[in-house]
Parts: C-alpha cells; structure tokens; sequence
C-alpha cells in the first residue's frame, strides 16, 4: 500500500498560535476548524442526547447469535442463464438472509419492504429480480432512487457487472454531473434510471423524465431520503406512477413516516426483516477524549500508528471536512475529502483513490455514511460527534465488513463528557 509523507510528522508549528499571514490556517487570525460554528459543543442540532458509553464497546471475537436458515442457492430462483451465469462467473452461489427472504417475493410481482442493516446485500436483494424481469419483459421500466450520488452510482456499477450479456441499459441521474449527457442518456429509453431525488425532480419538471412510464420503483435507503428532507419528492413520484406498479422499499429502520408511505402506495406487501444487532460485533469502538487546542495534534498522532491502514474521518460540516482534508495533506498525509459541495467528478476520484489505496485518510460528511462498499476500511474515526444514534450506526457500519476486525473511534471533546 502507498505511504504517507511522515517527514512533517506534526511540528507545533503546524499549530501555533504565532504563526504570521503566511502561516498554517491554525492561527489566530483564523478560527480552527474543529471549534464550534454557531452550536454549543456537544448538543444535537436534531435533538437527540446521546450516551458517551454507546461509543464504547469491545468487539467479541466469538459471537453467539441464532444460526440463520438459508433455504435457497442461486441457480433456485429460476434467473435467466445469461444472468446465472454473470452470478457463477461472480461466484455468487449462496444469498444472503436479505437476498434468501426477498427475491421470490419480487419474482412473483409482489411489493416488499426490506429492513436490514448496512452491508447485508440489498442491492443484490432488488437488483436481480429486477434485470431478469426486464429481461423476460423489455416493455418494463425500472427507477431506483437513492438518497446520496455515491449510492446511485455504486448500484449502477453493481447492475452493470449483473446485466453483462443482456442487452438491458441503465442511465444515471445526480447532481453534481453534466446534465446534458444524463439527458442523452434518458432519450436511449433504459430500462433502468438510477437516481438521486433532487436530480430525478430537476429532469421531471424540465420535461425529459416521466414517472408515468415506470412499472416498478425502487427507494433505497429511504429513511435517510426522509431525513434529508425529500419526502415531497418522494410522494410526487409515487404519486405519478401507474396504479399498477410494483414498489420496493429498503430501509434499516421503520419510522412512522415510512409506514404512512408504505399504507398509501404499496399493495399487501410483505416485511422482510434481517438484523445483525445495531453495530457489528466485528467493531472495536472506544471515545478519544480530547481537548480543543490539542484535538488535531491527537488526530495525527493516530494517523501515524501502523494499525490505521485505512482511515474514514467523518466530521459534521462541508466547510470542516475540506479544512480538515487540507490540513492533513499540508502535514504529510495522503488524504482526501468528499462532500456535497465537491463537482461530482471530484467526489468520484477522492473515492476511487481511497478504494484503490492511492490515499490513506477520507474525510467526509455524512455523505459517505449510507450504503458505500469500501473495502477493507480499517477504522472510522468520529472527529464531530454524530448528531444521532443512527448516524453513528451507519458511520461505523464503513468498517468490521466482511467478517473483517475494525475500529471506531469517537472524538469526545472535555466539555461534551
């Protein structure tokens, strides 16, 4: 894997108080990134006070859990032999629990509601059934809305490799890209559009998408969509869509709002439930208890320890997160950032090159925290305390994949315990 430059291994002057006009953006002519902007430290812009000691848990290296029945291989659900092929070339030949309870019900035309945590194979769960049925059927229509443009084009990604051989097309709609070559995408009539919401609204009322046309819709992490406020949206869709349709919803938790959803637009669904607890018994999370003037000194003073491999920082704010990013690569490291006010090709290769290992560090907002497959991601580090317990799950849920040992830890600044 590619090193990090340790030759500027953190010189206070990196972080003094001293420092002129051309000195490091920690001086006292700027204010540091990591103080508070316009909120009192350690209280939830959305409410919630969240327990120090949920932060702290040791990972079990044997974990007793109910064994899970899987009633089915692949090759039983009756795919197209193009599509089992593209699964055995993939060595896919066992669902997971997810996958195993959902994809006949899908097969067999039927709404669903699929609730399970991060990393558990959702996409695979809606994304197959899917290609076959318009495999079987080219007059049918697929939309697929998730809430952040990384997830949109992770599942395109994940439906390319699926759909090899098939002839079945799929355009992409986010922000952050050209539109124009979205739009030319559109008038190629895919079978599949992935897309984000605000993005998917934009082209609705510009006249080059019709929800009319779609026979099946997909909402992937639709509790987060809600949360980040596109409920309108999402009933404007749902609304404009053929009364005979079939709807699939995928989310890791049940709040109300989804349910009133769920009992306006979806016919009989079943509720497929997969839970693997909260956090991952995979996950070491521990709290690093810091101070103001010494927080970024401690950050660093992580970073160079052989263990952290693989770093995922997560802060609260668009304007920290870059701040932070520069800071790090100013003293050595290779880091990047990702964050919704970065052009979508930028946010592509910070995030490419963290896969890749081209970079150690990302740092990002919560952007990165929902349904992002990033291998091998050694530790999540919480520079901002979440603003909800959920945030927390999905954030760490980055690391401990694949059976794989990680870590999490949560800055915890002197005022907030």
């Amino acid at each position: 894997m590619p090193q990090f430059n340790r030759s500027n291994r953190f010189s206070r002057n990196s972080f003094s108080r001293n420092s002129g006009s051309g000195g490091s953006s920690f001086s006292r002519n700027r204010k540091p990134f990591f103080q508070s902007r316009g909120r009192a430290q350690g209280k939830r812009m959305r409410g919630e006070s969240i327990d120090i000691s949920k932060f702290i848990k040791k990972s079990s290296d044997v974990v007793e859990s109910k064994p899970v029945i899987i009633e089915n291989v692949f090759a039983d659900f009756g795919f197209c032999p193009q599509l089992q092929k593209n699964l055995q070339f993939r060595s896919y030949l066992t669902p997971t629990p997810i996958q195993d309870q959902s994809i006949k019900h899908i097969m067999q035309g039927g709404d669903l509601i699929g609730l399970a945590n991060t990393g558990t194979g959702k996409t695979a769960a809606f994304l197959l059934p899917m290609i076959d049925k318009c495999f079987n059927d080219r007059t049918q229509k697929v939309l697929i809305v998730a809430p952040t443009r990384e997830l949109a084009i992770q599942i395109n990604e994940e439906f390319r490799k699926f759909a090899v051989g098939l002839n079945i097309y799929s355009a992409v709609v986010v922000g952050g890209a050209p539109s124009y070559r979205q739009i030319s995408d559109l008038r190629r009539n895919p079978n599949f559009v992935i897309g984000t919401p605000g993005r998917l609204k934009d082209l609705k009322n510009k006249g080059h998408i019709r929800f009319t046309a779609f026979t099946n819709i997909v909402l992937d992490e639709i509790d987060r969509m809600l949360d980040m406020g596109f409920i309108d949206e999402i009933k404007q869709m749902l609304s404009e869509m053929p009364k005979e349709k079939q709807s699939l919803f995928f989310s890791a938790t049940m709040p109300p709002r989804i349910r009133e959803l769920a009992e306006r637009f979806l016919i009989n669904p079943i509720t497929v439930k997969v839970s693997i607890g909260q956090t991952s018994e995979n996950i070491d999370q521990d709290v690093v208890r810091v101070n103001k003037l010494t927080k970024f000194d401690k950050l660093k003073d992580l970073l160079i320890t052989s263990e952290l491999k693989k770093v995922l920082i997560f802060s609260e704010t668009k304007r920290d997160v870059e701040s932070l990013a520069e800071s790090l690569m100013r003293d050595g490291f290779k880091a990047d950032s990702i964050h919704g006010d970065k052009r979508q090709s930028q946010r592509q290769r910070a995030l490419k090159n963290f896969k890749d290992n081209y970079i150690q560090i990302l740092v990002a907002t919560d952007v990165a925290a929902r349904g992002l497959d990033i291998k091998n991601v050694t530790h999540v580090i919480n520079y901002t305390v979440p603003q909800t317990f959920d945030d927390y799950i999905h954030r760490i849920g980055r690391t401990g994949r694949e059976n794989k040992k990680g870590v999490a830890l949560t800055f915890v600044e002197s005022n907030q315990y």
